[in-house]
């Protein structure tokens, strides 16, 4: 997969890129990834990009001129990019979305700053806005990294171990399980005896109980409108008949 991030702190992007499993996923051409500085697009002095916005209001706006033209070199020679605007304002990113960014072959990441952009540039060149979270952060290049480092996972070869993603958080729609290793035990606390037990059924009904605690602890939203299965809708009754002894 191909990725390209309008920045204007390329630093910031290639830096963060050189460990881990994207560092990997690059040397072994797994992925490729450049960037584009709008400040190089720029016609005012020292490459300003920025301006007031028109009715007032607080901070500097992206101007729509440099940015677009930035998008358009990123787009240049490609037969079907998909651009993407990180911004609060977007649509959740989550893990249904990292799946289904990463069948696309060339992903166009817009990282905004100041007060956001001109929405020219919305308007003309973006496929989709897209959120990390409800809150706000100085920049889009963060929020560009969170979606190359999820997207990328689900690319044949990225990982070493393809069942480590089958299995990771939100892979089921549920937070994953409790995990542990060496020693068995500990001043900290002993392992669970069931994930000693060698019973791979108990285990396997062990973490999905302990799944469904977590989610039902940390994330009850994701269990609102959850199509239980039979096995699932008796442990959560288990579970509540726990609660109330």
């Amino acid at each position: 997969m191909k990725f390209d991030v309008v920045t204007l702190f390329p630093e910031l992007i290639m830096d963060s890129v050189n460990h881990g499993i994207i560092s990997r996923a690059l040397k072994d051409k797994k992925i490729s990834l450049k960037t584009y500085n709008p400040r190089l697009f720029s016609n005012r002095k020292g490459g300003q990009i920025d301006d007031n916005p028109f009715g007032g209001g607080p901070g500097m706006l992206m101007q729509a001129e440099p940015v677009i033209q930035a998008l358009k070199e990123a787009k240049k020679n490609s037969s079907n990019p998909y651009t993407i605007y990180m911004t609060p304002q977007g649509k959740p990113f989550n893990q249904s979305k990292a799946i289904e960014f990463s069948k696309k072959e060339h992903l166009v990441i817009l990282c905004g700053r100041y007060e956001g952009v001109d929405q020219r540039i919305i308007d003309t060149e973006i496929d989709e806005e897209s959120s990390v979270g409800d809150f706000v952060l100085s920049g889009g290049e963060i929020p560009s990294l969170v979606l190359i480092d999820a997207i990328s996972r689900f690319l044949e070869g990225v990982v070493g171990d393809p069942k480590s993603v089958e299995t990771d958080t939100f892979s089921n729609g549920l937070l994953k399980y409790p995990q542990y290793t060496r020693p068995e035990l500990s001043e900290f606390g002993d392992v669970p005896k069931v994930l000693l037990s060698g019973d791979h059924k108990l285990i396997k009904r062990w973490q999905l109980k302990q799944s469904l605690l977590k989610t039902r602890k940390n994330r009850p939203d994701l269990l609102k409108d959850r199509d239980f299965s039979e096995e699932e809708e008796e442990i959560m009754k288990e579970i509540i008949r726990e609660d109330e002894s």
